[in-house]
Order: C-alpha cells, then structure tokens, then sequence
C-alpha cells in the first residue's frame, strides 16, 4: 500500500454496537457451545500441528480475541468465519459470553487467597486509518482494550518489538515474544492481542517428600524417568469407559462465586490419547457429563510435574476455515509442582495483507502415560486452557 494514500474510514454502520441486543440471550446455553466448540478446536489443533506431541493452548485468549476482531470488523466473511470457530450464533452471543467471563471468571482474587489471574487486551491501528468513535469507544470500554494509532507504514518492526515487549509484561514474563519477525508488515491494519495470566495454589499440596523419580510411557514403547507428585488423601477421581478423570481443586478461601479446577483426562491404554480426544470433540456436553465430584480414597496415586510452551500460527492449525484475510499467533506456557499451577498465554490477531457408576472397588490413578489436561472454572465451565502431554521431560514444543 502506497504510504501516501488516502485515509481509510471504518464506517459507524459496519461496527458492532458494545450493547448487547434486546434479544435475550441465553449466556449458560452460548458458553458450553463454546466449550464444545473449544474441545472440536482442540483437535483440529492437535491433529494439524501437534499430534503425538506435547501441547498447550488457551482457548479463552483465543476468544477474547477473536471477540473483539468480529464485534469490530467490516468485514462480513471475517465475523461468519470467527462465529464457527467459537461456535456461536452471533455477535450478541459471542458478546455476551465475553462479558460473563470478563466479569465472572477473569477476575484477579489473589487479595482474597484465591488464584492470581491477570486477562489484558490490547489493540494497535494503522494512525492512517480514520475511524468512528463508536469504534473506539467499544473497544476501551467493553473490552477494555487500549486502543493505540501507530505507524505501520514506516515503523512496523516497532510497532512488533513493542507488541512482544506488551506480551512478556503481561504474562510475567512468561511469554517472551509472540510475534515473529516478518510477521508484522508495512501493509498491517491493525493488530488485536489478548494475553492471559493464572497462578493458583493447590486446596491441598502435595508433600515434597513424597516425590520421586518414576517411569513415564513413551508411545514408541521406551521411558523417561520423571519426577512424580502423590498424596495420601482422598482425590476427586472417577472411572469411565475407558478413561479416568481427576480433578484437582485451586484454593479459593472466601471467593464463593467462583471455583478454579484442573482436570487429567487419563485413556486407560497407553496408547490411548488421541481416541481420547477424539471422542472429547465429538461428544457435545462431555466436559460438564464427565465430572468427577466426589472424594474417593486411590490405591495408586501419581502425576508428573512438568512445564511446556508450545505455539502456531492459525494459517497450519485452523486450515477448515477461511482465515486468509487475518494472521493469528498463539503461545501458551503451563507448569505444574508440588504448590500449584502456573500458566500464560498470548494470541495476537493481524489484519492486512501482509456410566460409570460407583464402584465399590479401589481405583489407581498413576498418570504415567500420555494424558490430557485442562484448566478451568468449574461454575461457569469456561475453559482456559487445554493441553496434552506425550513427553513430560520436554519443555518447548514450540
């Protein structure tokens, strides 16, 4: 694009008003569509980028992106695209369940003992770029997205370095960069990022004394030796067809509103994850039918300790839909030990060219094969992020 053209306008008719319609919408009902939607995301994601790999995404960074890119852009094509993605009806609804969790469940309650969470939104446009109010005025007060005119024209490495150094702030430094080189050009529009920040303690933590090197399963028949967490007390943990579920509760104190859990989704064969995950993403409602909500006492109890980062670019992970008119950069970071879990992520989006059943019988869960793992808030359901582990002794599978 020339450098000297004429000045682009964003027309008030083409921006999604920051009012939801008149039309109710049902908010429990659009967020487990969008949980669905997230666990189908979780396996396009893994089938196309990291199949029998370790692997993190934060499915509640990409929305709060995606969000913000449809309920702003003029582009019709772009919002039904983003719509499928998230599986959702329409901009009031997609709305509506980033208000809910915005105010619900990405709210800080460190200050109450409960976990630290941090969700940032930014957004940087081309300074040539006039635009309405109503633009700007959605975007700082509904998303709460400062909303920054920069010089792509001339300045577009700066304009990265800056959107990475904006990344790294918010994350505690946990996400160096998420932004390539080559990746932000003179033809870029504008750039929207979300990043996303949780660190919560245990309601119970794991004795360090009782951790111990053990073997973890690889696919191809051999080992790694890992250091393993147990417990004596009684766990969340529930036996499936096939699979067993733990649930592993953040300590809350006096935040009743809200109940932070992680989850291992552990395939009873070794081999068993994909078909898992398969099953996951095809299954509507699986999350909140496959709960394990009653303490029992375990035989055998282990989970590895591990940290992973891993990162794509939705041109090679989302190739069902359409997305050529935008890039999405996504990087996500947990570790787990012996107090808690810590965990980031940061997805930037740019436009231009450029039955179980009780059973009286004692059951083990020895997570020494690859599993699946999920962070979310128990009460609204919302998924913050999703992983899987292969190999818990690798760290960067970015």
């Amino acid at each position: 694009m020339d450098p000297k053209a004429k000045k682009q306008k964003l027309s008030a008719s083409e921006i999604a008003s920051p009012s939801l319609s008149k039309k109710k919408v049902d908010v429990r009902k659009a967020m487990r569509k969008q949980n669905d939607a997230a666990m189908y995301l979780t396996e396009k994601v893994i089938s196309a980028v990291a199949r029998n790999s370790n692997f993190v995404f934060s499915p509640a960074s990409i929305n709060a992106a995606l969000t913000m890119v449809a309920a702003t852009s003029e582009q019709e094509t772009l919002r039904s695209v983003i719509l499928s993605i998230l599986g959702s009806s329409s901009i009031d609804e997609l709305n509506a369940v980033f208000s809910e969790i915005a105010t619900m469940v990405l709210v800080d309650g460190s200050e109450t003992g409960g976990p630290k969470i941090s969700s940032v939104n930014g957004v940087w446009m081309e300074q040539s770029l006039s635009f309405n109010p109503l633009l700007k005025d959605l975007l700082e007060n509904f998303f709460k997205a400062p909303f920054s005119q920069v010089d792509f024209r001339f300045k577009f490495e700066q304009v990265r370095e800056e959107v990475n150094l904006w990344a790294s702030e918010h994350t505690n430094g946990l996400i160096k960069s998420i932004l390539p080189p080559r990746s932000v050009t003179p033809h870029t529009m504008w750039i929207y990022g979300n990043a996303l920040y949780f660190k919560g303690a245990w309601e119970h933590k794991f004795p360090k004394s009782l951790t111990e090197d053990q073997d973890f399963q690889l696919l191809d028949g051999t080992s790694v030796s890992v250091p393993f967490m147990s417990s004596y007390r009684k766990q969340y943990v529930r036996d499936y067809d096939g699979f067993k579920v733990l649930k592993l509760p953040f300590r809350q104190f006096d935040d009743s509103n809200r109940q932070f859990s992680m989850y291992f989704y552990l395939p009873k064969a070794k081999d068993g994850l994909n078909r898992l995950v398969k099953r996951m993403a095809s299954t509507r409602g699986f999350l909140d039918s496959h709960i394990p909500w009653q303490e029992v006492r375990l035989g055998e109890f282990r989970i590895p300790k591990f940290k992973m980062e891993f990162g794509f670019e939705a041109s090679r992970a989302f190739n069902e839909w359409n997305l050529e008119e935008v890039s999405l950069y996504h990087k996500a970071l947990v570790e787990i030990d012996e107090d808690g879990a810590e965990a980031a992520a940061v997805t930037a989006v740019i436009g231009g060219r450029g039955s179980s059943g009780r059973s009286g019988r004692m059951i083990d869960f020895v997570a020494d094969h690859p599993f699946l793992f999920m962070i979310r808030e128990d009460k609204t359901a919302a998924v913050l992020f999703v992983g899987q582990i292969f190999d818990p002794s690798k760290h960067d599978s970015a």
